[in-house]
């Protein structure tokens, strides 16, 4: 039997294309797919895909789920610019989690991206 390999990472979105939106030209993301209820974006061309889906109006939305259970997915990226890769995320509805630190190792920042996702960056020394 073949071993499994990952297809995509799911997150669950109110307004979908303005996600999409952020991932794109906050971090140059392709978009293959966006409709109002669903989204399919590459960083590079390979089997791995960043998936988002319109979450349920009536249930649990993923920002009070992370209010009330103190977590939400993370997704971590090394960027080669720090300070533009952030400015141009907050510029799509993101919101910096704290200063970027500057550690031995390089620059890394944490932001709260659209319904409460958080993005890691990291920028090598």
């Amino acid at each position: 039997m073949a071993a499994a390999s990952l297809r995509w990472v799911l997150q669950l979105h109110r307004d979908v294309p303005k996600a999409a939106k952020l991932y794109s030209e906050g971090l140059g993301f392709k978009i293959n797919v966006c409709t109002l209820r669903w989204a399919e974006l590459e960083l590079q061309p390979g089997p791995l895909k960043l998936a988002l889906l319109q979450s349920s109006q009536s249930s649990l939305t993923p920002s009070d789920h992370a209010v009330q259970k103190g977590y939400s997915s993370l997704l971590s990226f090394t960027v080669s610019d720090i300070n533009s890769a952030v400015a141009k995320l907050m510029a799509h509805g993101a919101e910096l989690d704290g200063p970027i630190k500057y550690e031995i190792h390089g620059k890394v920042a944490a932001l709260r991206c659209l319904d409460g996702h958080m993005l890691g960056l990291y920028e090598p020394a």
